[in-house]
């Protein structure tokens, strides 16, 4: 069989191919978030070498794995002629294990360092792309699958697990319980957003814009509950505050109206600042985060405001020519920061900008509905959304009709006003732009592994 040149041509000099067979030819080993339980004690940790400089028969390697950072310090004096010639050979990025002394280093970031007195090579990395050289965005996210290894990306993803961990210690906590809607769905939930449709077979359905109807049947059955997953939404946008694909947790809570519901969303906003607040004071500082605001967001009462309210603070202050039917887009939430220093629940807005399941009420000569949107400060935007639900079966079917929906779509939902109907509300908030806000980055597509844009699909 004639081999294929071009797979032929990428194959890695043999220099460059691993130098072990499999993991137990490695001794057994810790992280570096445990080496201050070592201090004293010969220690073996497997990761990647981050950068190294010599100084005649002394090596300083900057080693990762993962859970942290430290120097290691090799002495040819300490080694074999076979290892300090190993230690030479190392580059960027190179896989190994080291064996070494733990020490105290009060100079050092970690606060340790290990003297070396093993080494094994897993692999010596050729050449890495990415150097200490300023990169462009593009070129960046084209090598975005390398880029996560950077001490800021690294940072970023740890404030994210940080964000995913507090939200859901904090529901469970309320006494939430998780359910996991379907990402294809038959309808749409909310009628403002654009939908991927997909060919399900010859049926046509669409990639789940939010799992909020599904939570709301599983209320019924649970009481308190949540999702948490990617949704999508093919809004063709190339703002820093949008995805394609991003990650929403939905929350239903039975029993509960709009001020309630506000008052949970303060609550658990402020959960989550004090847990990155507690657990990533490295990360934070790292990437320059004014945490003297955070702790600011903790410890005073969020602003409520209506949108009639809103928009006549706006067109007073900042001169513009806002109706009551407008919207609050990026303008207008860089003004309220201006204005607040604190997140900003805005209340009450038009029925005709919101979705089909929010309760509608008179006000004056235009239909409002009782929604809520939280405003970050510092012009992060909105990070949540939410709103009483309309739980009288006949009101649905009136706005349902009204709107030019298809009775069959949305009979399952209606029988939950149907069976047993009570007053509830719910929210959902975007991970990523929860991400964005505490840490601070500008954009939006730092804040997950792999972004999802408009321009952007690979890697």
């Amino acid at each position: 069989m004639q081999k294929n040149s071009v797979w032929e041509n990428k194959k890695l000099e043999e220099k460059h191919l691993p130098r072990i067979k499999n993991v137990k030819e490695l001794r057994d080993s810790i992280q570096i978030n445990e080496i201050g339980k070592k201090i004293g004690e010969e220690v073996s940790i497997n990761g990647w070498v981050k950068s190294l400089r010599s100084s005649g028969k002394i090596s300083f390697i900057q080693f990762r794995d993962g859970r942290g950072d430290i120097q290691v310090v090799a002495e040819e004096k300490n080694l074999t002629p076979e290892m300090w010639n190993q230690v030479s050979e190392l580059t960027q990025e190179s896989s190994i294990q080291i064996t070494g002394i733990v020490k105290e280093d009060k100079r050092s970031d970690s606060g340790f360092e290990i003297s070396m007195t093993d080494l094994r090579v897993i692999q010596i990395s050729p050449e890495f792309p990415i150097s200490n050289k300023e990169h462009g965005p593009d070129f960046l996210l084209d090598n975005r699958h390398l880029w996560l290894r950077s001490n800021k990306q690294r940072a970023i993803l740890l404030v994210r697990d940080e964000i995913f961990f507090s939200i859901t210690s904090f529901l469970r906590e309320q006494g939430f319980i998780r359910i996991d809607t379907p990402i294809f769905q038959p309808v749409s939930c909310e009628d403002t957003s654009e939908l991927f449709q997909v060919d399900y077979f010859g049926e046509k359905t669409y990639l789940t814009q939010s799992g909020q109807l599904y939570c709301e049947s599983a209320e019924i059955a649970l009481g308190r509950t949540y999702d948490f997953g990617p949704v999508f939404r093919a809004e063709k946008s190339k703002t820093r505050k949008h995805l394609i694909e991003f990650w929403m947790m939905d929350a239903e809570l039975p029993f509960t109206d709009l001020k309630g519901l506000m008052d949970f969303e303060e609550k658990m906003l402020k959960r989550i600042i004090s847990d990155c607040l507690k657990n990533c004071k490295k990360e934070l500082q790292l990437l320059e985060r004014d945490t003297e605001a955070l702790a600011r967001y903790v410890n005073n009462d969020f602003v409520r405001l209506t949108h009639k309210d809103t928009i006549e603070l706006l067109n007073k202050k900042y001169n513009q020519s806002l109706t009551y039917l407008d919207d609050i887009g990026a303008p207008e939430e860089a003004n309220l920061s201006k204005e607040f220093d604190m997140p900003v629940f805005i209340t009450d807005w038009p029925a005709e900008i919101k979705a089909f399941y929010m309760p509608r009420y008179k006000d004056g000569d235009m239909e409002r509905v009782r929604a809520v949107d939280l405003v970050a400060p510092e012009g992060f935007g909105e990070l949540m959304g939410g709103s009483e639900r309309i739980f009288d079966y006949n009101e649905m079917i009136t706005i349902l009709e009204k709107l030019n929906y298809r009775y069959e779509d949305y009979e399952w939902y209606l029988d939950l006003r149907k069976y047993g109907t009570i007053p509830h509300s719910g929210f959902g908030i975007g991970l990523e732009r929860t991400i964005r806000f505490i840490t601070g980055i500008q954009h939006i597509r730092e804040t997950i592994p792999f972004p999802r844009m408009l321009n952007r699909l690979y890697p």
